[in-house]
């Protein structure tokens, strides 16, 4: 008991000065339609995010953002095609109107991606704002 008291006394002042430890960035923001346009003029190509639409090809068919790679969400090798991503480029994730997406944000994190831009209401607010769609 007397070790521990005296090891207390010794060890607190310096876990008292100690720097906390810096926090990552979050790897996912959360961002509105005008927000991801802006984002995709982007003119640095190492900034420029990949666009991934998880609808249903039926759903990508009837219009997409140009560009866009498909990966279907409901599909059962989906976490199988994440993983085969670049886990270091930026990515601009959506659905229909954000509710898939932001369940796939899970699989993710737990993939480890590190610079993901979800469109918060999805495909449908980015129509809401008139930015472009392509079929």
């Amino acid at each position: 008991m007397k070790l521990l008291s005296l090891l207390t006394l010794i060890l607190c002042p310096f876990l008292a000065i100690a720097e906390p430890e810096e926090k990552a960035p979050a790897p996912i923001k959360h961002i509105d339609a005008k927000a991801a346009s802006k984002l995709l003029e982007e003119k640095d190509k190492a900034k420029l995010p990949v666009i991934l639409d998880i609808r249903t090809p039926t759903e990508f068919n009837k219009g997409h953002i140009e560009k866009a790679k498909n990966i279907d969400y409901i599909a059962d090798t989906f976490e199988e095609e994440i993983a085969k991503l670049d886990k270091g480029k930026p990515y601009l994730l959506h659905c229909r109107s954000g509710g898939r997406s932001n369940e796939s944000l899970i699989i993710f994190k737990k993939l480890g991606f590190r610079n993901i831009y979800h469109l918060d209401g999805g495909i449908i607010a980015w129509e809401k704002e008139k930015f472009k769609v392509v079929e």
